[in-house]
């Protein structure tokens, strides 16, 4: 099993927040910090002090300032940046890792972080995310000395340079959702992997189905795909401090058991064990509270030496 580290900063963090929690994240051993792309908080418990970070900014200064850990978002936007400039941030973020960023980019949902800051919003946004996967890896693959040119409803490129590249070659791409068809679809013809979203046992199975059935039909080993999970958390040694991190997560204990990882070391460990059993391979531990570095801390001393 591969543990990365997922946060959501809209709700409240600074870059050094994020900062310290990735390199805390690297020193224990995650394979990931992975960050969220939002603009306004969810949780107006604190306002979203002290303001939202833009996420490609955000990375590329933990590219300089990390040295193993992977780096992404978990999920950017479609609707928040054009896709020709998203490949240049994303393959020179890249390049200032030495070759550890993924991209995960989806639809875009939260209606309201749209209206704060002027950005459409438009009602179908599904074929923009195509469009832009198309034209993200089609620049990323074009040759060196070759122009790449694109005519799509949403995006028209004329004679692209289609620089830089990235280190990478594929760059891992990050697909996530329950749609039924055209989520599975995209995620067989473009993505390196697929999340399937938070850990709420029952649906998953049908997920990972429909994903597989698509990967065949596109001729495409569905073993070449990367499954992966993500849950809040809130994990301790006693009910005390479970309760402690649920409630820093706006949720409850109960909650978190059923949708997410909550619980003791034991109780998470046998969680995970039966999403390895579906097939998952990767876990994203959703962390709330950026100060919180004994919950880090504990996963990486009590939880994950158990599943490796």
């Amino acid at each position: 099993m591969d543990f990365r580290i997922f946060t959501e900063p809209q709700n409240g963090a600074s870059y050094t927040d994020q900062l310290l929690l990735a390199q805390a994240a690297e020193k224990l051993g995650f394979n990931g910090y992975f960050r969220s792309d939002h603009y306004v908080t969810m949780d107006d418990r604190n306002g979203g002090l002290p303001g939202p970070t833009d996420s490609w900014t955000t990375l590329a200064g933990l590219a300089r300032e990390t040295s193993t850990i992977r780096l992404g978002t978990l999920v950017s936007s479609a609707t928040f940046r054009h896709p020709g400039i998203l490949a240049i941030q994303v393959a020179q973020v890249d390049d200032m890792s030495g070759g550890r960023v993924e991209l995960g980019l989806g639809t875009g949902w939260f209606e309201r972080e749209h209206a704060a800051y002027g950005i459409p919003f438009p009602a179908k946004r599904f074929g923009m995310l195509e469009e832009q996967l198309d034209v993200i890896t089609g620049i990323w693959a074009t040759e060196p000395g070759k122009t790449f040119s694109y005519e799509g409803k949403h995006y028209q490129l004329s004679q692209s340079p289609a620089l830089p590249k990235p280190v990478q070659n594929p760059l891992p791409i990050i697909i996530g959702g329950s749609g039924p068809s055209r989520t599975p679809a995209l995620t067989a013809k473009f993505a390196t992997e697929y999340n399937a979203g938070f850990a709420t046992i029952a649906p998953l199975t049908e997920r990972i189905n429909r994903v597989r059935a698509a990967c065949e039909h596109f001729d495409r080993d569905p073993a070449t795909l990367v499954l992966s999970i993500a849950g809040t958390t809130a994990v301790g040694a006693t009910e005390a401090q479970i309760e402690t991190r649920a409630t820093a997560a706006n949720a409850t204990p109960a909650d978190l058991r059923l949708g997410g990882f909550a619980g003791t070391a034991s109780e998470v460990v046998d969680k995970i064990s039966e999403l390895q059993a579906l097939g998952f391979t990767r876990v994203y531990f959703q962390i709330m509270d950026f100060h919180d570095l004994d919950q880090l801390d504990f996963l990486a001393r009590e939880v994950v030496p158990q599943l490796d």
